[in-house]
């Protein structure tokens, strides 16, 4: 038995921060860019869903607010803070900026010899008056040198017991991160009452901003725990948990790898008469406090959405991204993930990342299994670790006897 670990020093609270762009190619260097972002910022959406034009199609992640083409750099940072703001205004609600005071305070730390782990517990604290907070348990391996490529997870505890669930990726070398994510906003109708909510009165996000907003404080720890790479830093999460990692990878740059699971099919794809799985109907019938305020207004109108869900892949570029999906879905639509991932393509083309976004279908139905893992760390180690590629991420499921409308 390994003897144990030495205490960790105390850990000092984190300097502010901001997200970090890994393209220095596309930073704002010039004036027309300053003045494009300034014009985006100001242009002020349709008020109702009546005002939007029916969009059958895919909206178009390269065409501007003003129907210009985006064929530079620059135009595509503009265009990013465009599109950002669409998905607030019309989908998911506005999330605060960061805090900029997260300080993090270690509760508990042992070796775990037989999973040959080290475990930590360390409690998260930020926002007004450091009164919001939440756990994150960090498994590292045991006998190996530190920082180590870290996958992210939003699931459902941080506690020592979750290690069990990710023994394929500390057999693979990776650490993990686990974080609990009721912690983070309630999933259920009394939210608003509940974790971040009331700290931030003003701000008309939902459940999966809250989430997705969290998932960036874990960020901002992460990137300055030494034991982290933190430019191989994954995020990952299952279903609803998978939604909140679309949206967290989308607006947080720092994120390395993009991966949800049984998540991010194409809304204009999805529901009755569309494809089959859960549309905006479906969703809008079984709650209203994931999405944001606006989206039950889409209800009976999907085609008036003027964003959709491979956005939010095109958002993560040229970052890698994949997308983990099983063919036979419950609640989900094989052929609407595909769509999502093909309607993004001309994004990662366009920024001369093709080979960055990926999409992996299982056998079975809903869920995260072994398939689902094996898939995960092998578009990571070839992505992230610049190992040999093992397989091809490209692989359509068949298309259903009903498509949308």
């Amino acid at each position: 038995m390994p003897a144990p670990r030495p205490s960790q020093p105390p850990i000092a609270p984190l300097p502010p921060t901001g997200y970090r762009p890994l393209m220095t190619t596309l930073h704002l260097t010039t004036l027309a860019t300053a003045l494009l972002l300034t014009l985006a910022a100001r242009a002020a959406p349709p008020t109702t869903v009546a005002d939007l034009p029916t969009t059958k199609e895919m909206p178009n992640p390269l065409v501007m607010n003003d129907g210009t083409p985006v064929t530079t750099p620059d135009q595509w940072r503009a265009r990013r803070e465009e599109m950002k703001k669409i998905l607030e205004d019309w989908e998911y609600g506005h999330m605060p900026p960061p805090p900029g005071n997260v300080t993090a305070k270690e509760t508990d730390a042992k070796d775990l010899p037989a999973q040959n782990l080290h475990y930590r517990l360390i409690h998260l604290t930020f926002g007004p008056d450091s009164k919001l907070g939440f756990d994150l348990a960090l498994f590292t391996p045991l006998n190996a040198k530190p920082p180590f490529p870290t996958i992210l997870s939003l699931s459902f505890a941080a506690s020592e017991r979750a290690a069990a669930q990710y023994k394929a990726a500390f057999d693979r070398g990776y650490a993990v991160a686990v974080v609990g994510y009721q912690q983070l906003g309630a999933d259920n109708k009394n939210y608003r009452q509940t974790a971040f909510f009331p700290a931030y009165p003003q701000y008309d996000w939902n459940d999966f901003s809250a989430w997705a907003w969290g998932l960036s404080r874990a960020v901002d720890y992460l990137d300055t725990d030494p034991s982290v790479d933190k430019d191989r830093l994954i995020a990952t999460g299952t279903s609803r948990l998978g939604q909140a990692v679309l949206l967290a990878g989308a607006f947080d740059e720092r994120i390395s790898l993009v991966a949800p699971v049984a998540g991010g099919m194409a809304l204009r794809f999805s529901g009755k008469d569309r494809g089959g799985g859960q549309g905006i109907d479906e969703v809008v019938d079984q709650n209203t406090y994931w999405f944001g305020p606006r989206f039950p207004e889409f209800k009976g109108q999907t085609d008036k959405l003027p964003c959709d869900q491979h956005w939010l892949l095109a958002l993560a570029a040229p970052r890698p991204f994949i997308l983990l999906n099983s063919l036979k879905d419950q609640y989900g639509n094989p052929w609407a993930a595909a769509q999502s991932v093909l309607a993004a393509k001309p994004v990662y083309a366009f920024l001369h990342a093709e080979n960055n976004l990926g999409m992996n279908f299982r056998p079975g139905t809903h869920g995260m299994t072994p398939d689902d893992w094996s898939a995960l760390l092998d578009f990571a180690d070839e992505k992230l670790r610049n190992k040999p590629p093992t397989r091809t991420f490209d692989h359509m499921p068949p298309a259903p006897a009903t498509t949308a409308p």
